[in-house]
Order: structure tokens, then C-alpha cells, then sequence
């Protein structure tokens, strides 16, 4: 949107903006839904995770307010002139409002993506038993570390690529109907040459999260590729019985001769032979962490009564808080997401498919539209519609890799899952949960009959305000 109204004030040609209205309807349609659904996934953290929304609420909910009291508003101001101010504000201003209303919602995922990358990887916090809640002590590392920085870039990427494919993929739709060829070849320029560079770039920003992965969450690299004994020069297998050798020890090391802990190395424990790091089993870890959770109740109990205890308690925390989550762990076994074995395996392999599927087809529809043979090339056209659900899958397993692929933690070595949910009853949670689900698939409905209907219409004609 922000590159073809850019093209109208630069060019002064009411095709692009013609062309640029018509995008926005499509996406503030699809806006609407996301403020719809994505306000009601707040309240959920204190409802069903009340536990973990006091443990640690003042360093996730700091992200969040800054998401909801800068970027959201910021984004929610300028899309109310993006929309409705044309002709009433000068063309300079709207083409800014437009760009900010996409720096909001960039700036918008940033906040939303730090805090959940902290989950994955908790920096920048101190463990307060006097209030019973982790602690922010270094907001620079929470906020911009490289755990947060590269989730976002994966994730922003990935959006910008999701949005190039239903461009093309609508665009496409109209060359096979035959109706409005100019804007649907136009449109497929602009978004084939910004889908190309998103898709090398989430390429590129996925790569550099497999080190991340590799290093902070060892478990889930183990997990998605089923590895139960780690060694050098590791194979990735492309899918059973396919392997390329020594490619997963590229992807965790970017060394062929890089070190690649399996499951049974993580819960028996394990040294490094690389760079000598010795690693506690998990039975070593519960311990600790068990060490951990008697400290912190010791420290609760003598804390107004007895001061030495009290001081004696807050070192044993101290120096076993790292482990603090895997006292909570019952069995080492629970460490292992074994249920989840095939569905991350697969939903990494889909995701990584798919990209380079969309690669391919970006590439193609830059290479036949600067050639302007597009409408010679049905199966091309036909492969884009096809490619607009396939980007949405792809995003989706992208998300199960990062989610299912931590369990048992809702924060890593912090807290698992158990620990963090509220005290209500399971039948209340699976009321609620059919209830929204119900009424996210008739919102789903509504917004694709309303989308289906807007393509169908086309892009309506200009009418310049006198």
C-alpha cells in the first residue's frame, strides 16, 4: 500500500492511488478481525494464566503496555486518516499516514514479539521472594537483546511475504477473469520484487533463529528433528529415511563438525566435546531446583521471624535459582515433548517446504511480469491463488514449531505449564474455549464472505472532491 500510493504522489497517476484504495479495502477488512481476536487474547493471561501473569506480569505486561499505549495508537490514529482521509488531507499527508500506520504496526509486533521471545529466553529479570515476582533489572537486555531482534525480523518478514502472496494471488484471480489486467500486472510487480526480498530475508532470519535455538532451547531442536543421540557432523533428515549429512550441525553451528546434543543427551547430561561445557541431567536440575523451591519456602516462613534462617534461605535460592522451574518437575520425562514428536518434525519441514515453494513462484512471477507473459502461463497464475493458503500454513507451523516445541515451559527453565495456570475448573476452560471458537469461526466467515465480495467488486473508480 505504502509503495503504490508512493508511486501516485511521485507519478501523479490516479492509477496508483486507484490501485493503492483498493488494497487498503482489502486490508482493513482483515484489520478489523485482527483488533477483534487480538484484544481478547490479553484478558486470557489473567484469566486462564493468573499464576504466571503475577510470576513474572512486570516484565511481560511492560512490553504489552508500551504495545498497547504507543504503537497501537499510534497505528489505530493514522489508519482512521489512511482510510477516510482522502481528499481531505493534502497528498503528502496521507502518503505519511499510510507508512506510519505500517511503522505503528511494525512497531506493534516488535513489543507483542518481545515479550514472547522472553519467554522463550529469560534475560534481564531477578527473582524478588518478598513479593513472589520476577523483577526487571535490565530493560535493554529484555527489549533488545538478540533473541527478541531476530524473532522479529522472522516474524515482520514473514508478514510482509504473507501479504505479497495474497496481493499476487488476488491479482492473478483477475488475469484469469480478464478484468482489470493494468492494476492486477502492476500489483503483482510491486509485490513479486517486495516478496522476493521478504522471502530470502525470512530465509535468512530463520537461519540465524536455528543458532538461537540450537543454543537457549537445545530440547526443541532435538524434539523437531526426533534426535535421541547427539554427536558431530549430524544429518538433517528432509523427510524419513532422506538424510543430508552433516546439515543439522550446519544449522545449529554453522559447522559441520559442530556438536548437537540429542534427547538422551539433555536428560542424562552431557559435556561438550567441542568446547568442554560440562551440562547437569535433569535429574541433576530437579534437584536443584527442588533445592530451589524449599529455599524460597523456608525464606516465606522465617521471613518475619527468624533473619538468619531468612538470609541463610535467600542464598540457597540465589544460587539455585537458575533451575528454580524444574522443581515443579515430577518426572524428567515430562522434559521430553514425546507426544509432540511428528507434529513438530512435520511442521518444521512444511514451513521450510513451503518457503522455498514461495521463493520459486515469487521468482516466476517477477521474471514472466517484467517479460509480460504472464497470462500465458495458467498454471502459474493458478499456483499463486494456491500459494495464498499455503503462506498461511507455513506462518501457522512456523508458530507450532516456536510454541509446542518449548513444553513443558510457558517460560523456559522458569516456569512450565503446570505452575502457571489460574485455579479453575477444566470444564470452565473447555466451555470458554468452544465458545470462542465458535465465534472466531463465524467472525472467520464473515471476513472472507465480506473479502470475497470486495475482490469480486474489484477496485471502484476514482471521484476526485471538488
Amino acid at each position: 500500500m505504502g509503495t503504490m500510493e508512493t508511486l501516485y504522489v511521485i507519478k501523479k497517476d490516479d492509477f496508483w492511488k486507484r490501485a493503492a484504495r483498493f488494497w487498503m479495502k482489502l486490508f482493513g477488512i482483515n484489520f478489523a478481525i485482527g483488533v477483534a481476536t487480538g484484544i481478547i487474547l490479553e484478558f486470557e493471561f489473567g484469566t486462564n494464566w493468573s499464576n504466571y501473569s503475577w510470576f513474572v506480569g512486570d516484565i511481560f505486561g511492560a512490553p504489552l503496555a508500551i504495545e498497547g499505549i504507543l504503537a497501537f495508537f499510534m497505528e489505530a490514529t493514522f489508519i482512521a486518516v489512511m482510510f477516510f482521509g482522502w481528499n481531505k488531507v493534502s497528498k503528502s499527508f496521507h502518503l505519511a499516514s499510510t507508512w506510519l500506520t505500517g511503522i505503528g504496526a511494525t512497531l506493534s509486533a516488535w513489543w507483542i514479539l518481545v515479550a514472547n521471545a522472553w519467554m522463550q529466553h529469560p534475560v534481564g529479570v531477578a527473582f524478588n521472594p518478598v513479593t513472589v515476582r520476577n523483577e526487571m533489572t535490565d530493560f535493554s537486555a529484555v527489549a533488545f537483546s538478540a533473541a527478541p531482534a531476530m524473532k522479529f525480523l522472522h516474524t515482520v518478514s514473514s508478514g510482509w511475504l504473507t501479504g505479497c502472496v495474497f496481493v499476487i494471488g488476488v491479482s492473478c484471480w483477475f488475469l484469469l477473469k480478464r478484468r482489470e489486467q493494468p492494476m492486477a500486472k502492476a500489483s503483482i510487480k510491486v509485490a513479486a520484487i517486495i516478496g522476493l526480498f521478504s522471502a530470502l530475508f525470512v530465509m535468512f532470519t530463520g537461519d540465524q533463529s536455528g543458532l538461537q535455538m540450537a543454543k537457549n532451547q537445545p530440547m526443541k531442536l532435538a524434539t523437531a528433528e526426533g534426535l535421541m543421540e547427539g554427536g558431530k557432523d549430524v544429518p538433517f533428515s528432509l523427510v524419513p529415511g532422506l538424510k543430508i549429512p552433516g546439515m543439522l550441525s550446519v544449522l545449529a553451528t554453522h559447522d559441520t563438525n559442530g556438536y548437537v546434543p540429542g534427547i538422551n543427551d539433555l536428560i542424562n547430561g552431557y559435556t561438550d566435546p567441542v568446547t568442554g561445557e560440562k551440562h547437569l541431567s535433569a535429574d541433576e536440575k530437579m534437584v536443584k531446583g527442588r533445592l530451589a523451591l524449599n529455599a524460597f519456602r523456608d525464606f516465606k516462613k522465617y521471613e518475619k521471624t527468624d533473619q538468619t534462617k531468612k538470609d541463610s534461605a535467600q542464598l540457597v535460592l540465589n544460587k539455585n535459582m537458575k533451575y528454580f522451574g524444574y522443581g515443579y518437575i515430577k518426572d524428567k520425562h515430562e522434559l521430553i515433548p514425546e507426544f509432540n514428536f511428528n507434529l513438530i518434525y512435520w511442521a518444521f519441514r512444511i514451513m521450510v517446504g513451503i518457503g522455498i515453494l514461495l521463493i520459486l513462484v515469487m521468482a516466476s512471477m517477477l521474471w514472466y511480469g517484467y517479460k509480460d507473459k504472464l497470462e500465458n502461463n495458467r498454471w502459474l497464475l493458478y499456483t499463486a491463488i494456491c500459494s495464498i493458503p499455503l503462506v498461511w500454513i507455513a506462518g501457522q507451523c512456523g508458530w507450532i514449531l516456536t510454541e509446542v516445541g518449548r513444553q513443558p515451559w510457558a517460560i523456559q527453565d522458569m516456569l512450565p505449564l503446570s505452575a502457571a495456570v489460574s485455579g479453575v475448573e477444566s470444564s470452565s476452560v473447555i466451555i470458554t474455549f468452544f465458545l470462542f471458537l465458535l465465534l472466531f469461526t463465524a467472525l472467520l466467515v464473515a471476513e472472507l464472505t465480506i473479502l470475497l465480495k470486495a475482490i469480486r467488486k474489484g477496485p471502484e473508480p476514482i471521484v476526485e472532491s471538488k
